[in-house]
């Protein structure tokens, strides 16, 4: 069973949601990343993204672009993740997902890539421009390695869709709250409400539902909960506050951000 799987399962015996949270690996630098990913380890996060910058992040907000752009400016690349990502493992056994573009697995080869990146102590994997109906390889590597294969949906994905994409996909299902890019909404809106409760319907408890891009506090996250969903996604929020945090005060502030949010997945 799969790590990710295993996380769900714990959480849903203490009747808990999940946190999940992302951050730039190479971001502000190595070492920042690292006092990040500590901050999240001991703030409650159940489940890490680490993003590998793209050069062009196409479904990523201005926050995350930035961060992706003076990452690859630093000469931050494939190498660097990888040996990033064995230094994390070592420190903590939570769920680790990588999430980058497709052309970086498709140029090494998907197998290359993902066993690489399995052994260095990531478990998922999540490519928003990977779209199921061209996914044939991609996922032949991810269940050759033994990994998850996190599919994104929207708003506007058909019943139809989601049940492909339930079928081809595993470690939770990401449902994309807001129509357009990653970053900060003022309030919930009634598409993205009425997006939960029709996924959850049309998933029937087969996968768990991560809903994320946008979120930024605990009120929202504790809302997207109440709503049906099993995990909430924060990225740009965690970014935001990384950005003006000096190196020093990094983990702590994190851990501190990252303790109000996992509040929201608590029962009250």
């Amino acid at each position: 069973m799969s790590k990710i799987k295993n996380k769900f399962l714990d959480l849903r015996s203490k009747k808990q949601k999940a946190l999940i949270a992302y951050v730039m690996a190479g971001y502000p630098n190595e070492s920042g990343t690292l006092s990040a990913v500590r901050g999240l380890v001991k703030g409650g996060a159940d489940i890490i993204e680490l993003g590998l910058p793209f050069s062009d992040p196409l479904a990523d907000g201005p926050v995350i672009q930035n961060a992706s752009h003076a990452a690859l400016k630093k000469g931050f690349n494939l190498a660097k993740f990888i040996s990033l990502a064995k230094k994390i493992r070592k420190e903590t056994d939570l769920p680790l997902v990588l999430m980058t573009y497709t052309n970086l697995l498709y140029r090494r080869g998907f197998d290359r890539f993902i066993s690489l990146a399995k052994k260095a102590g990531i478990d998922g994997f999540i490519l928003p421009d990977m779209p199921v109906e061209e996914s044939k390889e991609y996922l032949k590597a991810i269940h050759k390695n033994n990994a998850d294969a996190i599919f994104l949906i929207s708003p506007n994905t058909t019943k139809e869709r989601i049940k492909k994409i339930v079928k081809a996909g595993s470690g939770f299902l990401y449902l994309v709250s807001v129509y357009g890019t990653t970053g900060k909404q003022q309030e919930i809106q009634q598409y993205t409400i009425d997006a939960i409760k029709n996924t959850k319907k049309i998933v029937n408890g087969k996968i768990p539902l991560g809903v994320g891009f946008g979120v930024s506090n605990q009120s929202q996250a504790r809302f997207i909960i109440k709503c049906g969903a099993d995990a909430v996604i924060v990225g740009s929020a965690f970014l935001r506050l990384i950005e003006i945090l000096p190196q020093k005060k990094i983990e702590s502030g994190v851990a501190s951000f990252t303790k109000n949010l996992k509040m929201a997945t608590k029962p009250q």
